[in-house]
């Protein structure tokens, strides 16, 4: 899931501010852009961790549109940190789908070609993700 990512500049202190706006809580100060995505990334891991051990589910990301509507913010960078949320939703469960073959065919496509998706079912978890978003 594609999060968006206020990024903030303090001038006085010379480092930036990075936060997950739609994980409120989850952010991080760095002295520069490279370092404060690594280390946001972190975050983010930490954050969702204790969201699932909490029982809580993880927020979907609003774009950075529905965002930019609220920000008070000066001057502020928007960015987007793509982040495999499958992992923090909780147990797999197996399940019998029924699909057509030749949409079987263009999954499995998808998944050779791509670095995004390692799996068929993880290619069909990011799509229902993706719909239940919207």
């Amino acid at each position: 899931m594609k999060y968006p990512v206020l990024v903030s500049r303090n001038n006085e202190e010379n480092n930036y501010m990075f936060s997950i706006v739609d994980l409120p809580g989850c952010q991080v100060k760095a002295d520069t852009m490279d370092e404060g995505f690594s280390r946001l990334n972190e975050a983010m891991i930490s954050h969702l961790t204790i969201l699932v051990e909490y029982g809580e589910q993880v927020p979907h990301a609003k774009t950075i549109e529905e965002h930019m509507l609220h920000t008070t913010a000066t001057s502020p960078i928007w960015a987007l940190i793509d982040f495999d949320i499958i992992p923090y939703m909780g147990k797999s469960h197996k399940i019998n789908v029924t699909l057509p073959e030749l949409l079987i065919k263009k999954i499995d496509d998808r998944v050779a070609k791509s670095v995004e998706y390692k799996t068929r079912s993880g290619f069909i978890a990011m799509s229902c993700l993706a719909t239940l978003a919207s």
